[in-house]
């Protein structure tokens, strides 16, 4: 168990912050880091010509080490949205064959899908909610021949379902699926590899459970598409884009592995900084550690809420770190509205309340949380 980290936070001592999966606060130590880098700017005659290639690598080499990769399978991407886009220009479907996804799958990993779909003639196959809370289950029945690609979370995201990705993955090769994953809402809080799940391309964005500022992310793309078409066609990308006195001398020729698809202005100064030292906090308490310890919290919070008439998903079936509870009577609108009257911060998604704790918070901070869900319908 990691002892609460609050003190690394801006987090006032009345604000009970239970939303990570809305976007985490930011540490005191990323902000500074931050800052840092945006003030170098302030000083351009000393952001030499290595500078743009330093401070990406090595981002890229600590983003690696959450994917379980090398750093030459990784690119840098300002949101998922632009690593799934990515995917979809790469990968092949033809008419007639399907895309799978998850039914209530965030929008960033549907629409990509939606217009590949439209243009190929080839169809979306959705997963249904499953009823048992067993979404694994459910895209295992529904990767049958014609699905060309399965585009998927870690963790479905108004649920908390948690996915078995090593069998999901297994079964897409077994039928020549390609397998496209989105870990916003799960990566740096749940442990994954992708030499146990073997995806073709593994999305996070880094403001989330990553600890990292907006805009920034990256993207894993497997060998076998190391040499396909990037989104754009940066100067940096190229092979000779360490030498500034040789940029007008074009080529065809892309820099090493993933690098092709990296963002246009990938070597930023102030964000990519920031979001390195929260990954290494992360690394620092271990991925394992940080789900153990929110799991526990969570546990207990999901048996209190048992009491208060609210249901979760079983505990085998659903990511430690996330939370969803329900009730038969319906969460009443205006809840989160309602409960940030009160400094305690949740969502509402679907017809669940989502409970997202961190290591920042208590077991202080659940108690008040269950103190204002027995008076959930005078909120």
């Amino acid at each position: 168990m990691i002892p609460s980290q609050r003190h690394l936070f801006d987090i006032p001592a009345d604000v009970t912050y239970l939303n990570c999966a809305y976007m985490s606060p930011l540490m005191k130590p990323v902000v500074e880091a931050g800052r840092v880098g945006l003030a170098r700017k302030a000083h351009p005659w000393e952001i030499t010509p290595d500078k743009f290639f330093s401070g990406s690598e090595e981002f890229r080499t600590m983003a690696a080490r959450f994917l379980d990769c090398t750093a030459d399978a990784v690119a840098i991407v300002p949101a998922a949205s632009y690593g799934i886009a990515t995917a979809a220009r790469n990968l092949p479907v033809r008419k007639g064959q399907s895309i799978l996804m998850l039914a209530e799958q965030f929008p960033s990993n549907y629409y990509p899908w939606e217009r590949l779909a439209e243009e190929s003639g080839a169809s979306i196959k959705t997963v249904p909610w499953p009823e048992d809370g067993d979404w694994t289950t459910g895209v295992l029945e529904s990767l049958t021949d014609g699905v060309a690609i399965a585009a998927l979370p870690h963790v479905q995201w108004t649920s908390g379902g948690r996915l078995d990705l090593v069998r999901i993955g297994k079964a897409c090769r077994r039928i020549g699926a390609a397998l496209v994953l989105d870990l916003t809402q799960s990566l740096g809080v749940l442990p994954f590899s992708v030499r146990e799940v073997q995806p073709d391309f593994a999305v996070a964005a880094c403001y989330k459970w990553l600890m990292g500022p907006y805009s920034t992310g990256f993207l894993y793309v497997a060998p076998k598409w190391h040499e396909g078409r990037p989104l754009e066609e940066g100067w940096i990308q190229r092979a000779n884009a360490q030498d500034f006195t040789s940029l007008i001398l074009y080529t065809g020729k892309y820099d090493e592995g993933a690098r092709r698809f990296d963002m246009g202005e990938r070597s930023n100064f102030a964000l990519l900084p920031a979001a390195q030292r929260g990954m290494q906090q992360l690394l620092d308490w271990g991925v394992a550690e940080i789900s153990g310890t929110i799991g526990t919290l969570n546990r207990k919070l999901a048996q209190s809420a048992a009491e208060l008439g609210f249901s979760a998903p079983p505990e085998e079936l659903r990511a430690p770190h996330y939370l969803t509870l329900r009730r038969k009577a319906g969460i009443p609108p205006g809840l989160p509205e309602a409960l940030a009257r009160q400094k305690v911060f949740v969502s509402v998604r679907g017809s669940s309340v989502r409970v997202a704790p961190h290591v920042y918070n208590s077991a202080e901070d659940a108690e008040r949380l269950i103190t204002c869900l027995r008076d959930v319908d005078k909120l």
